[in-house]
């Protein structure tokens, strides 16, 4: 979440390239599989992941951290501010190497957060007081989608005690409303596409519970959203197997109320069990979301978002099939007649 180094862009083109499966190079097209991998023809249940995929956010990271430390008074000369990327990195990965999965119930997020930002400083040689430490913490903590910034407010009245701060305060976080991270364009009319067909959506994101608390919802994305797996609650990382069944579990009770002939979700008493093979994937990291997903049974598909064609080239070498968009995928299980939703009410595209 506080890694993302994306610039927000307009959806790309609908484009009209489909690409071959993982095992095998076949006519079939994206999802076709060997005798020994078969997966359903029938989707009951699409997981996304987050940040890439369904969301993307504005600036760089050098950007946010290094000019919320000086907004905060602290000195940063210019060539640290351009080190702030590859030390988040290394901080990233050393907080995840010893709190995995945010912390799970170790530590809170919140917690988890702290320690990753200001070993992010550390590494950059950044010197720091205590105080220092915590304001701008609290203040790249809010930035990035949290409600606690009113929380920053009170305790910054109190802790300075002028109006002049609180006027810069207040406009820096109007700025903030006004180009803060958004979902990309398709995400919405995908999803309600996806529940006007019986499909349960949901992420799997190795991300803590922030995003399904606050930030989904903010954008819009919360309504139509079944199941939410957070690898900080639920104790494990993509690409591993068991975040992938733990959305399983999640989307199953779903499928029982999800009903596309209506408006309303109704009850469904017959609706079979899930399987592994009726789910479809979608990411943007081909280790974390397209190898976990196959190594679960689950369909899986990339998004090239950002127009990274050397990277996109890697993987469709290596067998992913990878789209512009989402409204690319809808189409293409349309092109491929997969049923969509539960059996008794099945509707393939056409």
């Amino acid at each position: 979440m506080f890694g993302a180094r994306r610039l927000l862009r307009s959806s790309p083109p609908i484009s009209s390239n489909f690409f071959q499966p993982a095992r095998i190079r076949s006519p079939r097209g994206l999802f076709s599989t060997t005798s020994d991998d078969q997966r359903s023809q029938r989707i009951r249940v699409i997981s996304c992941d987050v940040t890439g995929t369904l969301v993307s956010f504005l600036g760089r990271i050098e950007e946010h951290y290094g000019n919320t430390a000086r907004a905060c008074g602290v000195e940063l000369p210019t060539d640290k501010i351009s080190l702030i990327g590859p030390c988040f990195n290394q901080a990233y990965r050393e907080t995840s190497s010893a709190h995995p999965c945010f912390g799970n119930s170790e530590i809170s997020a919140k917690d988890w957060w702290r320690r990753c930002v200001q070993r992010s400083f550390e590494l950059v040689g950044t010197t720091m007081t205590v105080p220092e430490q915590e304001r701008v913490f609290q203040r790249i903590y809010s930035k990035f989608g949290s409600h606690a910034a009113c929380e920053f407010f009170l305790h910054t009245c109190i802790f300075i005690n002028t109006l002049i701060y609180l006027i810069i305060e207040f406009t820096l976080f109007l700025q903030y409303c006004l180009f803060t991270d958004g979902a990309f364009p398709d995400a919405i009319p995908f999803l309600k596409w996806c529940h006007r067909r019986g499909i349960a959506t949901g992420v799997i994101s190795n991300a803590d519970e922030r995003y399904g608390d606050s930030i989904l919802p903010m954008l819009g994305l919360g309504d139509d959203m079944n199941f939410l797996t957070f690898s900080k609650t639920v104790g494990f990382e993509k690409p591993g197997k068991e975040i992938f069944q733990a959305a399983m579990k999640q989307a199953e009770p779903w499928l029982c109320l999800v009903n596309p002939d209506k408006d309303e979700d109704s009850f469904n008493p017959h609706c079979p069990p899930l399987k592994p093979g009726e789910v479809l994937h979608i990411g943007n990291d081909f280790k974390k979301d397209y190898i976990g997903a196959k190594n679960a049974g689950f369909h899986a598909a990339l998004l090239d978002r950002y127009d990274e064609k050397e990277l996109a080239y890697s993987w469709r070498q290596k067998g992913a099939p990878v789209f512009k968009d989402l409204i690319d995928v809808a189409e293409y299980l349309g092109r491929e007649q997969f049923e969509l939703g539960p059996p008794q009410a099945s509707s393939s595209l056409r």
